[in-house]
Order: C-alpha cells, then sequence, then structure tokens
C-alpha cells in the first residue's frame, strides 16, 4: 500500500481500478517509409487527421449539450488549429519527401513546437503547449490506436491517471465509467481543474509523478477531500474508505433533501446563499439547490471562448436571459476579469511577466474602454428586466473605482439620451480582492452599495503564493491568521458604514469555515449551486452564539494550522456526518 499526496480539487471518494492516460511525449517508433508506400502513408495520416477532427467536433457538440453553447466554442480554436498550414505543411513533408512513417512525422513535429513554447519560460506560452499537445495526442490516438479507442471500450468503473488533462479534455471527459481524475500537473483553481470538477467527481492534482507510480489496473482510493491517492490499500483500509464512501452518499442524499428549507441558525439568524456562476443555464441548478439568487456571474466566460469579440446584443441576451431564469431573484454581474492567464495574455503581442500582479480585471477594462463600454451598455439595458447589481473585480485603489463609476454613470447618461430606459438605483458594488482594498475598507465604503470579499486572489496576495502552483499549495490556506483578519477588517468596516457584505470566494462553499465566517459577521455566501445544501444543513444545526465564540478564539491563534484544526473540529461536532470519513485509514 502507497499514498501519494496531491491538491484536493472536487470532493469525494472514489474506489475502482487504474486507468494510465499515455502521455505521448514518449518515444514513437521511427521507420523509413519506401517512396511506393509513401502515398498510402500520407492517406493514413490524413484519415487520422480526419478522424481527430470529428472527435473534436464530437465533443463540442456534447459540450454544447452538456454544458451550454458557449462553453462549445472552446472546441472552435482546436479546430482551426487542426487545418493550421504551419502545422500540418511540416508533417506532411516528413511522410511525402523525407519517408518518415506518419506516426514519427507527427510526434516530432508537434514535439518540436511544444518544446518552443515551453521554454519560453511564461505560463502563457505553457498554456499554448497544452493545446498543441491536446491535438498531437488525438491524431496519434487514431494512428496508434491507444488511450481514447480504450476509454470508448470501457466497461467498469475506473479512475483516470494522467499528467495533466488539457481544458478540452477535461472538458470531454464525461464518461460514465470515469469515477475519478489524478493528475501530476495543475493547480486548485485553474481552469482544466474547475472544468473536471464541475462533472461532479472527486478530482486530485498536483501529485507530481502519479503516472509513473500506478500502473494500468492497479487499485486506487481517490480520496478528493483528503487530496490522496492510496495505491494497492489494503483490506482494513478498503474497508473503512468504502465505509466513509456509503455514509458520504447518505449525507449527501440527506441534505439535497433539505435544498428548498431556510438557511436560518438555531437561534433565528438568517444567512443568504448566493450562486457563483458562469452559464445561465446554471441558473437551473441554483435553484434547485435552493439558491436564492446569483452573488456572482462571470462574465467573461464568453469572451474566453470566442473568437470575436461578443456584440453589445449578444452580451443583452445573455444577461436578459440569465435575469429571466431568476425570476425575481437577485442577480449580482460581475464586470469583465480578463488579463492574467487568460486570454488577453495569449492574444497579447508581448505577453506581460506576471500577468497576476498586470493589466487585469478592472485595469484591463479601464484601458479598453470601447470593450468596457460595450459590456456596460448590454448590462444597462438588461437591468429594466429584473434586479441586477454591478460589481467591479479587483479594484485596489479609490481612483480605479471613481474612474469605473464614471464609464457607468457616462454609458448611463448616454443610453438614456438614446431614448433607453436604464434605472437611476442600480446598487454598485465592488470586488474585495487584495490587501490594499481590505486595509481600506472603511474609505471604499463610502462609495458603494456592498462588497464582496473574493477570498481566493484575497489570500494569493496576501500570503505571496501563486494559488495555480502546486508546488507552494500548502502555503495557500484561508486558515492563514492574516487572511482572517483582513476579512473581519472588511465586515467591520461596511458594517460601520451601513455596506451589505457578501463572501464569494472558495472557502464559501467548504464548510470547514462555515461557522467561523458568520461567526465573524458576514450574512451572506455566494457558493457553487451544489455546495449550498450542505452548508444550509450546518446553518440549520448552529447557534450565532456558537459561531461567534469559535471566531473569537481562533482570532487569538497565530497558527494557520491550528486554526484549521480547530475549526475541522467544531465542524465535526456539529455535522458529524459531513466527514465522511475523510481521515479513514
Amino acid at each position: 500500500m502507497k499514498t501519494i499526496k496531491g491538491i484536493a480539487v472536487a470532493p469525494g471518494i472514489a474506489i475502482a481500478r487504474a486507468f494510465v492516460l499515455e502521455q505521448f511525449r514518449q518515444r514513437v517508433p521511427h521507420h523509413r517509409v519506401a517512396p511506393e508506400e509513401r502515398a498510402g502513408e500520407l492517406e493514413r495520416f490524413e484519415q487520422a487527421l480526419e478522424a481527430a477532427t470529428n472527435d473534436l467536433a464530437a465533443d463540442r457538440d456534447r459540450a454544447a449539450s452538456d454544458l451550454g453553447k458557449e462553453a462549445a466554442k472552446i472546441f472552435e480554436f482546436h479546430l482551426g488549429l487542426l487545418q493550421d498550414p504551419t502545422l500540418l505543411g511540416p508533417i506532411r513533408e516528413k511522410i511525402g519527401e523525407k519517408g518518415a512513417n506518419a506516426d514519427f512525422a507527427v510526434a516530432s513535429s508537434f514535439s518540436r513546437i511544444i518544446d518552443q513554447f515551453n521554454s519560453m519560460g511564461s505560463q502563457v506560452f505553457r498554456d499554448k503547449s497544452r493545446d498543441i499537445l491536446d491535438l498531437e495526442r488525438r491524431v496519434l490516438d487514431h494512428l496508434m490506436g491507444r488511450s481514447q479507442e480504450r476509454l470508448s471500450r470501457l466497461n467498469e468503473p475506473v479512475v483516470l491517471i494522467a499528467h495533466e488533462l488539457t481544458p478540452t479534455q477535461a472538458a470531454s471527459m464525461a464518461i460514465d465509467h470515469v469515477v475519478g481524475i489524478a493528475t501530476d500537473a495543475g493547480g486548485r483553481t485553474d481552469h482544466t481543474s474547475i472544468i473536471a470538477a464541475a462533472i461532479g467527481i472527486p478530482v486530485v492534482v498536483g501529485c507530481h509523478a502519479i503516472t509513473e507510480q500506478v500502473n494500468d489496473g492497479d487499485l486506487l482510493i481517490l480520496d478528493g477531500r483528503g487530496g490522496q491517492i492510496i495505491i494497492d490499500p489494503d483490506e482494513q483500509t478498503l474497508a473503512s474508505f468504502n465505509e466513509a464512501r456509503d455514509r458520504m452518499a447518505q449525507f449527501e442524499s440527506e441534505t439535497a433533501q433539505e435544498a428548498s428549507a431556510d438557511a436560518v441558525t438555531l437561534d433565528g439568524t438568517n444567512i443568504t446563499l448566493l450562486g457563483n456562476i458562469e452559464f445561465p443555464r446554471e441558473i437551473e441548478q441554483l435553484k434547485k439547490y435552493g439558491g436564492e439568487g446569483v452573488g456572482l456571474y462571470r462574465t467573461e466566460f464568453i469572451y474566453l471562448t470566442n473568437d470575436t469579440e461578443p456584440t453589445e446584443d449578444e452580451l443583452f441576451t445573455q444577461y436578459t436571459n440569465a435575469i429571466e431564469m431568476l425570476e425575481g431573484r437577485p442577480l449580482t454581474i460581475r464586470t469583465l476579469d480578463l488579463g492574467a492567464d487568460k486570454h488577453t495574455q495569449q492574444q497579447a503581442l508581448e505577453p506581460e511577466r506576471n500577468p497576476f500582479l498586470g493589466l487585469r480585471s478592472i485595469r484591463h477594462s479601464l484601458q479598453h474602454l470601447p470593450m468596457f463600454r460595450r459590456q456596460l451598455r448590454a448590462i444597462l439595458r438588461a437591468s429594466v428586466h429584473g434586479p441586477l447589481k454591478v460589481m467591479f473585480p479587483l479594484i485596489t485603489t479609490v481612483t480605479e473605482l471613481k474612474q469605473a463609476r464614471m464609464v457607468l454613470d457616462d454609458v448611463a447618461e448616454d443610453l438614456r439620451q438614446e431614448g433607453v430606459e436604464v434605472p437611476r438605483d442600480i446598487p454598485i458594488g465592488m470586488m474585495i480582492e487584495v490587501p490594499s482594498a481590505a486595509l481600506m475598507a472603511s474609505t471604499f465604503a463610502k462609495e458603494v452599495d456592498f462588497f464582496s470579499i473574493g477570498t481566493n486572489d484575497l489570500i494569493q496576495y496576501t500570503v505571496a503564493v501563486d494559488r495555480s502552483n502546486e508546488r507552494v499549495a500548502n502555503l495557500y490556506s484561508a486558515s492563514n491568521p492574516a487572511v482572517i483578519r483582513l476579512v473581519k477588517n472588511v465586515i467591520r468596516a461596511a458594517k460601520r458604514r451601513g455596506v451589505d457584505t457578501s463572501l464569494c470566494g472558495e472557502i464559501a462553499g467548504d464548510i470547514t469555515y462555515t461557522m467561523l465566517l458568520i461567526g465573524l459577521g458576514l450574512r451572506s455566501l455566494s457558493l457553487v449551486p451544489s455546495q449550498i445544501p450542505r452548508v444550509k444543513q450546518l446553518i440549520r444545526r448552529v447557534t450565532l452564539e456558537e459561531c461567534e465564540r469559535l471566531a473569537r478564539r481562533v482570532g487569538a491563534f497565530e497558527s494557520q494550522r491550528r486554526i484549521l484544526r480547530v475549526l475541522r473540529l467544531e465542524t465535526a461536532r456539529v455535522l458529524p456526518e459531513a466527514d465522511g470519513g475523510w481521515n479513514a485509514g
């Protein structure tokens, strides 16, 4: 029995045999093709290319069905690459003129481009190389008959093991027999991890060399909450995790039944539970799980999946659909959070060396005013259809906030002059995502109607840890005392000024932190819709006094490990069935 530690991305326990996704950067056989056979070898390549293209198209159609048409647009870029002559020309030349076998011609040509991108020393270019690697895998699948064929023939549950998954692989992984995923690389909040976790199975990433330590057919336990994979477990460990998995299934069933209940503490304190969404279609799931509205609508996804910038009317349609689907529930639209490792870096002539500290979020919008104004026009036009709030991301200075509000006011005035109805009382808010904003919360509170604390970035900037870097993942923790003090400062400042405050980071859906957040003074949380029933169940079992006492207790601690230990113990006391035996074995 051996245990490998990684980064927990999606909770749950999977127990199944391993399916190791082959890595095509390994050696591919090379042999000379006789001149009279080269036409046939070229035809073999063309057939593989056509089959790979058809696979991509099928994945696109499945993504459109499962995730919506906007998510499916990510595949259009890859389909375009498979028609790029700068990629395909050298392959055809190696086969037709130099007599290389098709397998080697594909592997060597793709590898050269991948190595070039990886050598550029930028995360942006490394992300580009993943797209090329995905295409290489697809073509070699058909030339060499490997993983995709085996995946399609699966007739039993498996835990998928891979070095890393590209976003397209993750989006096309909705296969009935894949019950868990573990990878060598990756971070908790990168796009691939988010997509994989959305499938609803346990995921552990950042396991370093798991592909070298697991063989096809090995029995695995994948613990998606504890972030570990156990290889060839003994009978006692296996029995313990089987029992834990059964308890978790029972708990999830019970929490789902309470989805319609109110999120009220035992002593009558109401907690508003909202949803974080990227697609309007997620609103149906939000309503199913008892969400009271949308606390964070990430609007950049339509930009990330389009080859061209969406029009004002396309944005208006998206926002209006979301408002109508909510049926009177509030919608908080966050303006574009572009930049950093997203598509703006991929399109830039000179990608930034450190985009997380560069031209991202509101800074990007203020320097790309036509795009920003186009989005704001769509938002304001949609606002007449239902309750809507506007929220600006990554505000670091009062000047940025005032500039953003000035642009919004200017757009609103333009629309009114055009005869378009625009409400004059739309709530305006901001994300608190950096220490400077948290420390100056009292000043910012004079300028906005509400705050939303984005702990994903707040933690990253407070402890100086890249939240997508598995090498320093152990330092990225919401239980860091500095983070807790900043959150507390924001809540106090907002309360003094009468400003509503919510929290929309990852910890909003982690029941380990629910009592602490309530105890610190939060009365609104925004989380992934499927997490709402679990958080709601814990809220209904505690009193406000218990939560405040816990917040005071951990507020005196100087160690994040001690804080996390106490939070976990208190959560297990209140809701023992939620633990599911995470520490089993």
